[in-house]
């Protein structure tokens, strides 16, 4: 599914902030990266998703060796996944529902497959009495909830999330995880990122965590 081998990142300045990090996420699998502010969580999944590239190492997405890939070929892989980031980036003009439709209208779903979809996902998530409100009137849950259907709404083969608890409540962020789980049962990968060890240790997911550029395993020994 996903494979990282021995992959860097330095920043134009020099930066270090990764440094031989490798790791293999399987089909159907659940998993937690997490690690303090600043030590490259976020970065570590712009690289998976192709948002930027790493200074050095191999990254294979779904079989394919990314490097050297062209600009279509890149964007039929991201095609496959779902990404919830940490701003939400809504649109808050648009309604609730409009927000979810939009990756579909992106590729080029036709009305009847959008409102076959849409209203399912806002059920699924929680805000089916919440399709027509406009985006920023949504509690900060809800637009997390939000954030996550139209994540999901192309039903992805891996889902990536960065801190989606981490401007929630405790209920909220469980309310969250039993959201993610569902999505995992239904046979994506999850992949969450979080600066919250103690969170990610309620549940019984693997995790990677990653301290001074290293990825570490969960019992804090290098990952080989």
């Amino acid at each position: 599914m996903v494979e990282l081998e021995q992959i860097g990142k330095r920043f134009a300045d020099g930066a270090q902030i990764l440094s031989e990090v490798s790791l293999r996420l399987e089909p159907g699998g659940f998993y937690f990266l997490t690690g303090a502010s600043g030590t490259g969580k976020t970065t570590l999944l712009q690289i998976i998703c192709l948002a930027q590239p790493p200074s050095h190492g191999r990254l294979t997405l779904f079989g394919t060796d990314t490097a050297g890939l062209d600009r279509p070929a890149r964007a039929a892989l991201r095609r496959r996944m779902g990404i919830v980031f940490q701003d939400f980036r809504l649109i808050d003009e648009m309604s609730a529902g409009d927000n979810v439709a939009l990756p579909l209208r992106v590729t080029g779903a036709t009305p009847r497959q959008i409102r076959d979809n849409v209203p399912e996902l806002l059920a699924w998530v929680g805000l089916a009495e919440r399709g027509e409100a406009p985006a920023a009137t949504l509690s900060g849950g809800e637009r997390q909830r939000l954030a996550i259907a139209r994540a999901v709404v192309r039903r992805p083969e891996l889902l990536l999330a960065d801190e989606p608890a981490g401007n929630v409540d405790d209920d909220v962020a469980l309310g969250l995880m039993r959201v993610f789980e569902r999505i995992n049962q239904l046979g994506t990968t999850v992949l969450i990122a979080t600066h919250d060890l103690a969170f990610a240790r309620r549940f019984g997911h693997q995790h990677f965590h990653l301290d001074r550029r290293e990825l570490l395993d969960a019992g804090g020994a290098p990952v080989p």
